[in-house]
């Protein structure tokens, strides 16, 4: 199982969740808290100084007022010491404009001065004296770079505006002090943090240890670890799903003993069945194959599983899997090739539950090659012998018929008649010999009378004998080694295995042709051949040439009096001696059978 990383790990995310909803709650009351001491604070300063201003504007309104003669002092001087006595640490000036003229009457910074008597052209001032209410506004001093309140206050008389009151006061302090209390909020933030983190983390380990032990338990039991039991820390929630995990925990380990056990014999039964087996999910998934059905269908286990079992089986443009649950016979499937023959039979049970509900498909395969091959040879067989019978039967019905309605009168057809009706019986002779010899081959108490004989001298007998009794016009070549090769033979059978193959030599060589005749020694057998210069055998023909009544050119091997059982004979001979034996052609150039013997270089020498 992949490793859970760090950040994703429920402990981390219990611990982050909680110092969130904290971090979350006192920023939210921080927010509130901050905006409404600043704004407590800002009000206080604002409105401790608004007192004062509308004092001065009582003040400024009686001397304003006032009726003055030439011995009293002017109204800038009354102003100036009026402003002289308003001037605090938070002021950075007052001015004193009259409305009618918008001139300065007096300031309360002693540093400017000269600006007493002219004209004052700030906006909010004319605002305060037009609107005839308080004009401010909080702006950066461009000299300080410090946050400053600007006030304007139209002075009354009556309801009459005669001047206004120009404030400038220095309200960075109020923030400074707000720096301040943020600076202590947020320090109490991080220490309340910190310590709701290792809070929060000995919280989370009461809830996420009994969930870390489940998690062990449950990987060692998908690794098929069911010994383990989870500690029970509580008798809370966790601990209930504690106690429920322990539980299940037997369950399976009980219900997972009974489906070993099972899964043991059925994997035995599949393992020793010679039939393949596959088994399907109700979708015609492949879930299950064994070894013999891969083997039968030449794919790999793993390869197979998941696939559709109608492509496995190749059936996709026959057969849905549909078609296959209501199949009630076998199928054929036929994989043969050119060059080899491979079929299987298919049968087909539905898997289903008590219900009725289909579940799946089981399908057995079985390999039938041999089977059908043996028909198949065995209706040829009886095809073959009947035509070999009927042929020379019929020939001589029509010549006996004739003989019986006065042709054995005739002195010139009657023996014609007789001599054709006598070849045709020693053709059925043969054949009936022929058929025998084939029959004590295949019976299991099949004997042979072995001796050792000198394999040259044998060899060299049975070609005199050919050489003399011949009729055609062919050259015998032979390449027989000197010395005395010894091999344990019966005489009898093996003589009939070279007048097969030699007969077949002769009946297929051109006039004028040439038999070449030769031995080989190998290491442990030697290698007898007998090679013609006749028509030869089409490639296609080679493989088939060994088989019972199989002939290559059936119209000239009947002309010639052939059964087309010698090959297979000599084969059958050959291999009862533990020999093999082959052919090999080339068409229009000739044909050379060669068959090998086993021998042994010790018996040479003691013979020797």
């Amino acid at each position: 199982m992949k490793k859970v990383g760090f950040f994703r790990s429920i402990h981390v995310k219990f611990v982050i969740i909680y110092v969130l909803l904290i971090l979350v709650a006192m920023q939210i009351i921080g927010v509130y808290f901050v905006k409404q001491l600043e704004e407590t604070l800002r009000t206080n300063f604002q409105t401790s100084l608004k007192e004062r201003v509308n004092l001065l504007t009582y003040n400024i309104v009686e001397e304003m007022g006032k009726e003055r003669t030439p011995e009293d002092p002017t109204l800038e001087e009354d102003i100036k010491k009026l402003l002289r006595d308003f001037d605090a640490g938070d002021i950075s000036e007052v001015r004193v404009i009259e409305n009618r003229s918008l001139k300065i009457l007096g300031t309360s910074n002693q540093s400017n001065q000269g600006v007493v008597g002219q004209r004052a052209t700030e906006l909010r001032i004319k605002q305060s004296m037009v609107l005839e209410e308080d004009q401010s506004a909080i702006k950066i001093d461009p000299q300080t770079e410090h946050r400053i309140w600007l006030l304007s206050t139209p002075i009354k008389s009556g309801k009459k505006v005669i001047g206004a009151i120009d404030l400038v006061a220095k309200i960075e302090n109020v923030f400074e002090q707000m720096k301040t209390i943020n600076t202590i909020f947020a320090t109490g933030t991080g220490i309340a943090l910190s310590i709701t983190a290792v809070l929060g983390i000995l919280l989370a380990q009461t809830i996420t240890r009994p969930i870390a032990d489940m998690k062990k338990q449950a990987q060692a039991m998908a690794k098929g670890n069911f010994s383990r039991k989870v500690k029970v820390y509580g008798n809370d929630e966790i601990g209930a799903l504690a106690v429920t995990f322990n539980n299940l925990t037997k369950k399976l380990q009980e219900a997972q003993a009974g489906t070993e056990g099972e899964r043991r014999k059925l994997s035995s039964v599949l393992s020793y069945m010679t039939d393949g087996v596959i088994a399907t999910d109700r979708k015609g998934r492949v879930i299950l194959i064994n070894e013999p059905a891969a083997d039968m269908l030449n794919v790999s286990r793993e390869t197979v599983l998941s696939q559709p079992i109608v492509s496995l089986l190749s059936l996709e443009d026959t057969n849905s899997f549909e078609d296959l649950l209501e199949e009630k016979d076998s199928l054929i499937l036929d994989y043969s090739t050119k060059t080899e023959r491979y079929i299987l039979r298919a049968n087909f049970s539905i898997i289903q539950k008590e219900t009725g509900f289909v579940n799946g498909l089981i399908c057995v395969l079985h390999d039938i090659t041999e089977q059908e091959k043996v028909d198949a040879e065995r209706r040829e067989f009886v095809a073959n012998v009947s035509h070999e019978l009927r042929t020379p039967l019929t020939t001589m019905r029509s010549y006996l018929e004739a003989l019986a309605d006065g042709a054995w009168q005739d002195a010139e057809i009657a023996p014609n008649f007789l001599d054709v009706t006598r070849t045709e019986t020693e053709r059925m002779i043969r054949l009936v010999n022929d058929l025998l010899q084939l029959s004590k081959m295949d019976s299991t108490d099949y004997k042979m009378n072995l001796e050792w004989v000198n394999f040259v001298d044998f060899y060299d007998r049975i070609i005199d004998r050919f050489e003399m009794s011949k009729e055609q016009n062919v050259i015998f070549k032979r390449k027989l080694p000197k010395q005395a090769i010894f091999v344990e033979i019966d005489e009898d059978k093996m003589t009939q295995v070279l007048y097969n193959i030699i007969s077949n030599a002769l009946k297929y060589s051109p006039e004028g042709g040439q038999v070449t005749f030769s031995i080989k020694e190998k290491e442990d057998r030697i290698i007898a051949s007998i090679s013609d210069q006749g028509v030869g055998i089409p490639k296609e023909n080679i493989g088939r040439i060994f088989d019972r009544f199989y002939r290559v050119d059936k119209a000239r091997a009947r002309k010639l009096g052939g059964t087309g059982l010698g090959l297979a004979i000599a084969k059958e001979m050959v291999n009862a001696h533990g020999g093999d034996i082959w052919v090999t052609s080339a068409e229009g150039k000739g044909t050379r059978i060669s068959f090998s013997l086993p021998y042994e270089r010790s018996e040479e020498d003691e013979w020797s």
